[in-house]
């Protein structure tokens, strides 16, 4: 594991300490982190999906359901989708089902790195 320069620093500077100024520092850090105020878990606004809804529409639709989620780290299957219904004729019904995998996909994904 990579460690940060802070880290570092903070490890040097607490190794080079007497027990009882760690146990001091251990106690400052404590109270630092009660002091953090979690921030609520962002909820999901599903939005309906219309019909005859268009792949770029659903697109639209399930970043504004996900506000949550970025964007830049779906960019490469979401684009794919949209080039395989483009290109390739690929149906837009089963295009924008798979986008919706996607979305909850990387919502859980986001989830699972907020809890652990």
């Amino acid at each position: 594991m990579i460690m940060s320069r802070s880290t570092q620093r903070l490890q040097r500077i607490f190794k080079q300490l007497a027990p009882e100024q760690q146990e001091t520092l251990l106690t400052f850090a404590e109270f630092l982190q009660s002091r953090l105020v979690e921030k609520p878990m962002p909820q999901v606004k599903h939005l309906p999906r219309p019909p005859n809804e268009s792949v770029v529409a659903a697109i639209k639709r399930l970043a504004q359901s996900y506000p949550m989620l970025d964007k830049g780290k779906m960019l490469n299957e979401t684009s794919r989708l949209m080039s395989e219904h483009i290109l390739r004729g690929r149906d837009r019904v089963e295009v924008i089902d798979e986008l919706e995998t996607v979305f909850l996909r990387h919502y859980e994904e986001f989830l699972n790195e907020k809890t652990t």
